[in-house]
């Protein structure tokens, strides 16, 4: 390899920043404290703790008197500016959705890029500049460079964005920055973009958590079930901060010191009661917050000081170094179904209890969602909540269909405060899991307002729990994974929550053996009063690794009695596209084998516009039939098979049978040929 001529590239871009009369900090240069405790807290290049370096780095300001770091790095070789992967995007992670140190290490522009997400996991900055600069000399000794400029926010998910091609770095230069600034905020993602950098995140999250999962086994004892969990929930919170009003909580606040009210629980509790009380989360729900999560955090063994610091600084840190990236970047998934997916033995439910608590997977939990017709202006509750994932499903397709239909920035605001403060409500009863729901919805920008631990059976008067207490929440949405130890296996939840409902539409996902004779009475009162739509045979494997049963969505329209010559639309959903696995070395468990997400797209254009949607699908797994209102136990059907042979096999069978006829007629000629030596 040619001789790296890094000095002489950094010596020319130097130059242009000196030239610009710019501010700039060189690699051993301080910048600001909070940007340089980031860099210097991150994962190094070399994946070895700390000391991340730029090449320079500058601080800017904008006409809005909004800042924005800028990170440089420089390289010496010809191909070194950026490696990218299949997709178009900067490789920083490797197949096993690991951080890509040797990409990191090698490339200019990955370089930076692992910088600027440095700044997004541990600072309160959300849009910084990454910049790469490589070069070579010809033959004739003359410098060519290259320059790669990304835009890496909160919005594009720590991934980052090439804003277009520049020749030299006057972009920074201050008569010139508001116009770059100008351009970086028009660079938008496509919803599918969107959607595969989520798909990417999700299964990083994955990992983090198993990782984050073995390290607090192995490592941390004494921790009791219930209190491995709330000390996630907790860590978080007291990260996540509220600009101007309350600081997210850093791994040195925390000091392991033995005074009374000082101690790192202590510290953990504070910054929770200060950051609830800013969410205006109403007191009762606050309350059990803080007594749940006080009964783990300031517990005496917790906070025992070891080789000068506590257990509890400990595991804080694991969580804020595996995790603090995902929920600082906004990631609208359902951050703690995944956490409770991943941990839920930390819980210690029985084999039939763990039935009950199984959380939906997100791509399911999407799949109900657009089966219930969902929509911005949509009032969606769930009955038996768990971590409120299908509610964090619901109110991401509400958020898109706003974005997509309203043009306005500030009615856009508006719908999207609204939607998650009044359009959502969950129950659940479970008070463990309550918390996970808690936290989900704060970790999604705060719909927690409404999700309420009580019986959904017995105690529940259809009333919002928070802000309209007096007024009936006017639900047309319902979506509910019930726990299949209930009565019916959870058919009762269903029959509640539509006999509570006006108008709309139901999409539930149910043990099968509901619809075929486990909740007769139940059926049949639902269909006295509501229709049932569609009836979709799930994946065997849907819950592979948590639980083992045959599962159904069903799907209704409410407030319309099913007649008895309703069609409805049975489909065989067992071929899904995914193949699952449950393996828990590998990167990645799922994956799509055979056109998945257009066989979800499929279905539900199947269960809205009938058959013809029929595309990948066969008359073998589409079927229209009726069922009998008065029955409750025929729900589960599946096309008929024609046993009519048509003219075609007829013509077959008769002609295989005249050509066996006239080989053996053939075959004993030959034998009498032979017995006369012929």
């Amino acid at each position: 390899m040619a001789q790296s001529i890094e000095p002489n590239i950094a010596d020319l871009a130097n130059g242009w920043l000196k030239s610009y009369k710019l501010d700039y900090k060189l690699e051993q240069e301080n910048l600001n404290t909070e940007i340089d405790k980031a860099l210097n807290d991150y994962e190094s290049k070399g994946g070895g703790k700390g000391g991340n370096r730029p090449d320079a780095k500058i601080l800017l300001r904008d006409k809005n008197l909004d800042f924005y770091p800028v990170l440089i790095e420089y390289k010496g070789h010809k191909d070194k500016l950026v490696k990218l992967d299949a997709k178009g995007q900067v490789e920083n992670r490797t197949s096993k959705n690991e951080p890509h140190f040797s990409n990191i290490k090698s490339f200019a522009v990955n370089g930076s890029v692992h910088y600027a997400n440095a700044l997004l996991h541990h600072t309160s900055y959300t849009d910084i500049i990454a910049i790469g600069m490589t070069g070579y000399k010809d033959e004739a000794g003359q410098i060519h460079h290259k320059i790669g400029v990304y835009y890496v926010s909160k919005s594009n998910f720590g991934v980052g964005q090439k804003v277009e091609e520049f020749s030299d770095f006057s972009f920074l230069a201050p008569k010139n920055f508001d116009a770059f600034i100008e351009k970086v905020k028009t660079l938008n993602l496509t919803q599918d973009e969107i959607d595969k950098i989520k798909e990417q995140r999700d299964r990083e999250i994955d990992q983090s958590l198993v990782k984050l999962n073995n390290d607090i086994y192995q490592n941390e004892k004494g921790l009791g079930e219930n209190d491995r969990v709330y000390l996630v929930a907790a860590s978080i919170i007291a990260t996540l901060g509220i600009p101007g009003k309350v600081a997210s909580l850093e791994k040195s606040d925390l000091k392991s010191s033995i005074e009374k009210g000082n101690r790192d629980g202590d510290i953990i509790v504070r910054k929770i009661k200060a950051f609830l009380d800013e969410k205006d989360i109403p007191s009762e729900k606050k309350n059990l917050i803080l007594r749940t999560l006080e009964n783990t955090l300031t517990t005496a063994n917790i906070n025992k000081i070891d080789d000068g610091e506590s257990q509890l600084k400990r595991v804080f840190t694991k969580i804020v170094d595996d995790l603090g990236i995902y929920y600082k970047i906004g990631l609208t998934t359902d951050f703690t179904g995944k956490l409770f997916n991943e941990m839920y033995g930390w819980l210690g439910f029985s084999q039939d209890k763990l039935n009950d608590v199984v959380l939906t997977p997100n791509y399911v939990a999407s799949l109900l969602v657009k089966l219930a017709r969902v929509n911005k202006d949509s009032y969606v509750w769930d009955f038996a909540t768990g971590s409120a994932g299908l509610l964090v499903a619901a109110m991401n397709e509400m958020l898109i269909d706003a974005k997509n239909n309203i043009t306005s920035p500030q009615e856009l605001t508006q719908k999207e405060i609204k939607i998650k403060a009044e359009q959502l409500l969950g129950l659940e009863l479970l008070s463990s899991v309550y918390m996970l729901a808690i936290l989900n919805m704060i970790l999604m920008g705060d719909g927690s307002s409404n999700i309420l631990n009580i019986d959904s059976i017995k105690d529940f008067d259809g009333k919002y729990g928070f802000g309209k207490t007096d007024s009936i929440f006017p639900a047309d949405a319902f979506i509910l994974n019930p726990p299949y130890s209930a009565l019916g296996n959870g058919m009762n939840f269903v029959e509640k929550a539509l006999g509570m409902m006006n108008k709309g539409y139901g999409a539930i996902i149910i043990q099968n053996s509901s619809g075929s004779g486990k909740a007769i009475d139940i059926n049949k009162r639902i269909l006295e009063r509501h229709t049932l739509l569609a009836s979709i045979k799930m994946p065997v494997d849907i819950f592979i690794g948590k639980s083992s049963v045959n599962t159904n969505i069903y799907v209704f329209k409410v407030n319309e009695k099913h007649h008895n010559d309703e069609m409805v639309k049975f489909i065989d959903f067992s071929n899904d596209g995914y193949t699952r696995t449950n393996r828990k070395k590998t990167s990645n468990n799922l994956k799509d084998t055979n056109q998945a997400k257009e066989r979800y797209e499929e279905v539900v254009n199947l269960v809205r516009f009938g058959k013809s949607k029929l595309n990948i699908f066969t008359d073998k797994e589409y079927y229209e039939g009726t069922i009998d209102p008065n029955n409750g136990a025929d729900w589960n059907q599946s096309a008929p098979i024609d046993t009519k042979p048509s003219l075609q096999d007829f013509k077959k069978t008769v002609g295989d049978y005249l050509a066996w006829e006239i080989s053996d007629i053939l075959k004993h000629q030959n034998s009498k040929d032979d017995i006369l030596g012929k």
